[in-house]
C-alpha cells in the first residue's frame, strides 16, 4: 500500500489528491492521511506530500467544475474538520475526501455523490462536512464585531473546525465596505478583508494582543450600554443556567462581552 502523508487544511489535503492521482499507483492501492503513523508498516510505503497552491488549486476547479458550488463547499467543509485524535476512526479524513471525490468522478453526476451515504468513506465525509457546516452556522449568529481604536472591526472566536474560510467569505459579502478582521485564537489565523477588497488568511503569531483589546470611544459607550440592558431585562427568578448554555453553548461565550463579565 502506498500511503501519502499531507498537511491537514484544504489545501495539503486537495495537493494530496493531486499527488495520489498523478502517481498511477491505483485507487485501490493509495490512501491519503494527515498524520504520521505511530508504527511503520514494512510492507507499507510512504510518501510525503509538499503542499502545493498550484495543484491544489486545480484540484478545487476541476471538483467545483464537476461537481458544483454546493457539494464542492461540502468537501471543503469536510477537509475543514477537526480530526481529534480520540474520536478518529478507521477511515482517515483524507482517505474519506480522496475515496469520494474517486467515486464522484466516475459517476454520470458527480455532484450527487454525498446521497452514497452507504458508502463508508462518503458517510465519513458527510459527517465530517456536517460538523464544520454547523459550527460555521452557529458563528455565522454568535460572532460579534467590535470596533478597534484604529476603525477596524474585530472578531475573536475560538473554533473547533477550521470555519474561518467560510465566515470570510460570508462577511466579505455582507460587509463589502468594511475593514475587518475574525481571529481565530485557536489556530493563530485571521481573516483580513481590506475595504472593497477580496478577503484573505494571514498567520497572526506576530500580532501584537494588547492592539486587540483597544476599543474606540463610541465602542467602549455601546458595550457599556449593551451590557447594561442585559443586566435590566434579567429576571432573577427565570434564570435557568442549563437552558442558556444549551442555546448559547459555553464555548462561543468567552468572546461575547456580557458573559466576559459572568463569573
Amino acid at each position: 500500500m502506498y500511503i501519502f502523508i499531507c498537511e491537514d487544511h484544504i489545501d495539503g489535503i486537495f495537493t494530496g489528491v493531486y499527488d495520489a492521482w498523478a502517481s498511477r499507483l491505483g485507487h485501490a492501492n493509495t490512501t491519503l492521511t494527515t498524520h504520521a503513523p505511530n508504527n511503520y508498516s514494512l510492507f507499507d510505503e510512504y510518501i510525503t506530500v509538499q503542499t502545493d497552491y498550484e495543484k491544489s488549486a486545480k484540484v478545487a476547479r476541476t471538483l467545483h467544475a464537476r461537481m458544483g458550488d454546493e457539494t464542492y463547499q461540502e468537501l471543503c467543509q469536510a477537509a475543514s474538520a477537526l480530526e481529534e485524535p480520540s474520536t478518529r476512526t478507521r477511515i482517515d479524513k483524507a482517505d474519506a475526501i480522496y475515496k469520494t471525490i474517486v467515486l464522484a468522478l466516475s459517476l454520470p453526476d458527480a455532484g450527487k455523490v454525498l446521497h452514497y451515504l452507504g458508502e463508508p468513506y462518503v458517510n465519513r465525509t458527510f459527517q465530517l462536512s456536517l460538523r464544520t457546516g454547523n459550527e460555521a452556522h452557529h458563528l455565522l449568529g454568535f460572532l460579534r464585531f467590535q470596533e478597534l481604536e484604529n476603525k477596524i472591526l474585530f472578531a475573536q472566536i475560538h473554533p473547533k473546525n477550521d470555519v474561518l474560510p467560510f465566515l470570510g467569505e460570508h462577511f466579505e459579502d455582507r460587509l463589502p465596505e468594511e475593514n475587518f478582521m475574525i481571529y481565530d485564537a485557536t489556530r493563530e489565523l485571521a481573516a483580513l478583508h481590506p475595504k472593497g477588497k477580496r478577503y484573505f488568511i494571514t498567520d497572526t503569531r506576530a500580532l501584537n494582543q494588547e492592539m486587540l483589546k483597544r476599543f474606540s470611544a463610541e465602542e467602549t459607550e455601546y458595550r457599556r450600554l449593551w451590557c447594561a440592558f442585559f443586566d435590566s431585562i434579567a429576571i432573577e427568578a427565570r434564570k435557568n443556567p442549563a437552558l442558556q448554555n444549551q442555546n448559547f453553548p459555553k464555548r462561543f461565550q468567552r468572546d461575547v462581552v456580557e458573559f466576559q463579565r459572568m463569573p
